[in-house]
């Protein structure tokens, strides 16, 4: 019979910690659908005990951000058939906002054969990683989150606006790494975490970054199916956060005009599976093959996988020259101009960081396309071009600028369709070509002030 007991015995030290005396009263059953909006079902702890599987049905995968549908059901239609959740243990954690005592448990999405459902996003990270692991191969990386803080905005028509801090005025642009920036959201910040800790999450620091509002938030290296559920939960937990204090989180690639947009760097490393080297440096020290190799493969592929990284027409506003951005797939060392850099760091953590994942991409399929784009690099071994020298602003842009023109490189991408799996990329194409085709029905402000009374 299963019981919190055995269940317990399978999470982390922070589950058990927070639920040590207390009786639990509910558990959310969750999944990621494609924009990274957990989907599942609350119930309470002793049905969880009693049910062995449950079920939710693979339309919410059909489904756009506005709440409509991509026809991407296939042969049999929009029957929305019924889809086997398995509950993955290790990722059970705390949901510390709620009124009682409240556990999360990621689930996995199977079909009725037992096989992974292959549009949703954490089975295509699966598929990514599985290819690393036949070669012994065992990827690290490093996500950084950026964010907005910002006033509560109830009017779609209203511009939004930078949250009032500590001191009565609203956050100051151009602050970057001020700490006393950081301490104007200082109540706000403390509830995040509050929350990590209770959840069992190590914030590697938080900083200032160049927006109103703006804050960035590092987290340790590790494994990427690990960091990536933990970037899913942070965003639900940094939102909880900002509304215990009257403010919004947006993680908006652009949410306000003349400010920077919110990116998600990651970084990337491949260690020997075996003996925990870095096989990006060699013998010496030097720099490998390898390390040549990723780096080709992300200046070959990212072009390809910019629908992903950047999934939103939003996301395309934070491609602005001289905004901490990219605008093009040149790569350095130590320069962050460049859409690919190479951070400075000791021989053993030697890695490669790519700049042009905006904080809207869902973790899983962000980290998941990242990582193939490298892989493809590595087995193809495709060079780089020559490190670039100087300010990569005033190099010529490579990187799609809308988000159609985006999705016509996605679909041409047969290397990646086979990586990520060709129905997967069917299903995003579609859902993402409807939601592109609901905003191409809106009139925005500029045209009505522009047009209106002048063409």
């Amino acid at each position: 019979m299963k019981t919190f007991s055995n269940i317990l015995s399978k999470a982390p030290d922070a589950a058990r910690a927070y639920v040590e005396g207390r009786k639990v009263d509910e558990v959310e059953c969750i999944v990621s659908d494609l924009p990274g909006i957990a989907r599942g079902k609350a119930v309470p702890a002793q049905k969880f005990l009693r049910q062995k599987t449950f079920h939710l049905p693979d339309s919410i995968f059909f489904q756009t951000i506005t709440g409509g549908w991509g026809e991407a059901a296939g042969k049999e239609g929009f029957i929305e058939r019924d889809m086997i959740l398995d509950p993955d243990y290790s990722t059970t954690t705390a949901a510390p906002w709620t009124g009682d005592w409240t556990l999360q448990v990621i689930h996995d999405a199977y079909d009725r054969k037992n096989k992974p459902v292959p549009f949703a996003p954490r089975n295509v990270l699966k598929k990514v990683l599985d290819l690393y692991k036949k070669e012994g191969w065992a990827p690290i990386v490093a996500p950084e989150m950026e964010f907005y803080l910002v006033s509560r905005n109830s009017d779609p028509r209203t511009p939004i606006q930078a949250m009032m801090g500590r001191s009565g005025r609203p956050a100051a642009a151009r602050q970057a790494y001020s700490m006393t920036a950081v301490d104007e959201f200082g109540p706000v910040i403390d509830d995040i975490y509050d929350f990590a800790e209770l959840q069992g999450f190590e914030i590697d620091g938080i900083t200032q970054e160049g927006g109103a509002g703006q804050l960035e938030i590092n987290l340790q290296h590790g494994d990427p199916l690990k960091l990536a559920d933990e970037v899913f939960y942070f965003k639900r937990l940094i939102r909880e956060a900002a509304l215990r204090h009257n403010c919004f989180a947006t993680f908006m690639a652009k949410p306000i005009e003349d400010e920077p947009g919110s990116a998600m760097h990651i970084h990337h490393s491949i260690l020997d599976k075996n003996t925990g080297e870095n096989l990006f440096s060699g013998p010496q020290g030097g720099e490998t093959d390898m390390f040549y190799h990723f780096i080709g493969g992300l200046q070959r592929y990212l072009p390809s996988a910019i629908a992903v990284l950047a999934p939103y027409v939003n996301s395309y506003r934070r491609y602005v020259k001289d905004h901490a951005a990219p605008i093009n797939l040149e790569w350095a060392r130590d320069n962050r101009t460049t859409g690919i850099r190479v951070p400075l760091s000791s021989n053993s953590a030697r890695r490669v960081e790519n700049r042009l994942a905006g904080m809207d991409c869902n973790p899983y399929l962000g980290i998941a396309i990242s990582l193939a784009c490298g892989y493809l690099g590595i087995k193809n071994e495709i060079r780089p071009s020559k490190q670039f020298r100087g300010d990569a602003y005033e190099g010529a842009e490579d990187i799609p600028r809308g988000l159609g023109s985006a999705l016509d490189l996605f679909e041409e991408a047969t290397p990646l369709h086979k990586i990520l799996g060709t129905e997967f990329c069917r299903v995003y194409s579609i859902v993402k070509r409807a939601e592109h085709e609901e905003f191409l029905q809106v009139i925005s402000p500029w045209e009505r002030e522009h047009l209106l009374l002048n063409v």
